[in-house]
């Protein structure tokens, strides 16, 4: 694995190994942070994620695991809790050929790696792609690899959002800019 140094000093991965978690098309916020549990915590949120789909996801799910899913991945409301229930589950990854805009940006936001990738877990070329198999992520290269389904090449991430991810998310992003004086208060952010 290699990874960088964030303001604090602490590792933030570049490149991710684990398992892979295979879902289809239109996952929406709603299956990864189910509304009926909104008014609890982030503990209570996360062991809901994704039961309407695979009710074993959210006991399973280890740390440095990848979500592959289909089409327009995280469609539905704007909470960020979505994207921050994957993190706290341990998720370092998502891969889908399309992502809904506001989650896209919730992911980079709260330093959750969104690869799109145009051969999604569900077609033809990516049909060996199955539950539970080894997998990987290289953010810088824009790759992800899946034991027995090879490489895959995505988009490549913008290098601002790289740098976001490297530094765990906006917040820390902006916090890091501003103790190094490369960003003022009062200056505008890209």
């Amino acid at each position: 694995m290699s990874a960088v140094m964030n303001a604090d000093m602490s590792a933030v991965a570049t490149k991710f190994t684990g398992r892979a978690w295979v879902f289809g098309d239109d996952i929406n916020t709603d299956l990864l942070a189910p509304g009926a549990y909104m008014k609890f915590g982030i503990d209570e949120i996360a062991r809901h994620c994704m039961e309407a789909v695979d009710p074993s996801f959210a006991a399973n799910v280890r740390p440095g695991d990848i979500v592959f899913g289909g089409r327009n991945f995280g469609a539905g409301s704007s909470r960020e809790q979505a994207v921050e229930v994957l993190r706290h589950l341990g998720v370092v990854a998502v891969v889908a050929p399309s992502f809904a805009g506001l989650f896209y940006r919730n992911g980079f936001n709260l330093g959750l790696p969104l690869l799109t990738c145009t051969a999604p877990a569900t077609s033809t070329s990516a049909s060996a792609i199955v539950n539970g198999l080894r997998a990987g992520c290289d953010i810088d290269a824009a790759q992800v690899f899946v034991e027995g389904a090879g490489t895959m090449q995505c988009e490549p991430i913008p290098p601002h959002l790289v740098a976001m991810i490297r530094d765990g998310g906006l917040v820390a992003h902006l916090a890091r800019k501003i103790a190094a004086g490369q960003l003022t208060v009062n200056e505008e952010v890209q």
